[in-house]
């Protein structure tokens, strides 16, 4: 019925991945359990690279292991910020909320936008997706070095995030540029940026990017919309909320808490007129 009103409209058809409440999410048809056996890994490692996802959900492929390691080196060489974004974020107060920062310093990256640049040359509307596809390569190799800068200053007293290292993988030069080096941890982290990679078409934020980019606003501001839609209480910032939540549940009725008094805690919140964290 669907394809059907869509009659004479173009349209996308939206299918890499697909999260159901029993099973959990698929990437492409392959579960978290298939993926982690199938996708490529660091060499000594366990979990599976986020480059492995990243080619699957753009190909339908599994993508062998000079593929990743060609992915890992292109977004390598992709990183480094424009210097009037690292002085932005240098600039912004401590009480900005790390999603406003991350927000404000995506959308200052427009300056760097290969899409529009083409655009306002005139590129025929076939060759858009080429433009698209290099603009979000190079967003995609920039974000661990502005989430890291914003780490940085808000956690490790403005310390530097070192220089890229073209011969690790993605999640490897993230970690090191927060400042950890447990092999546990950025294993921990490859798992964590592959397992998010993807989370259907519907939600508020990968919705915002498709109405946004609808407008043909490049990468750059479809992305940094979808941060802003993200940074609400009942979608990611649900993970700040929840965590607060639980620190005022254990202040109020200590460690041990019965399913009753647990029960009376959150009615307590929603007949407050509250929202329960990421539940409404």
């Amino acid at each position: 019925q669907v394809y059907g009103g869509m009659r004479g409209m173009k349209g996308l058809i939206y299918e890499t991945s697909v999260l159901d409440p029993d099973e959990g999410i698929r990437f492409r048809g392959y579960s978290i359990p298939e993926c982690q056996k199938l996708l490529p890994k660091a060499a000594g490692g366990e979990e599976p690279l986020p480059e492995g996802l990243f080619w699957l959900l753009v190909t339908g492929e599994v993508p062998t292991q000079e593929q990743v390691s060609w992915l890992s080196r292109e977004w390598a060489r992709r990183a480094a910020l424009p210097s009037h974004v690292v002085t932005m974020l240098d600039n912004f107060p401590t009480n900005l909320h790390p999603m406003s920062q991350l927000s404000a310093a995506i959308t200052a990256l427009n300056s760097e936008s290969k899409f529009a640049r083409a655009y306002a040359e005139g590129i025929h509307r076939v060759k858009y997706w080429e433009f698209v596809y290099e603009d979000a390569m190079d967003l995609i190799a920039k974000l661990p070095c502005v989430a890291a800068k914003i780490y940085r200053n808000l956690y490790r007293e403005g310390s530097s995030i070192g220089a890229i290292d073209p011969n690790l993988d993605w999640s490897h030069n993230f970690t090191n540029m927060l400042g950890y080096t447990d092999p546990q941890f950025i294993e921990l982290m490859r798992l964590y940026l592959t397992i998010h990679s993807d989370h259907e078409g519907g939600n508020v934020s990968a919705h915002t990017s498709h109405l946004v980019g609808s407008a043909l606003s490049d990468p750059y501001l479809a992305f940094a919309a979808a941060m802003n839609g993200l940074a609400g209480p009942l979608h990611g910032l649900a993970n700040q909320e929840v965590l607060l939540w639980l620190t005022n549940l254990q202040k109020e009725l200590g460690q041990e808490v019965s399913d009753e008094k647990l029960r009376d805690f959150i009615w307590n919140t929603l007949n407050s007129g509250r929202v329960s964290p990421a539940r409404g």
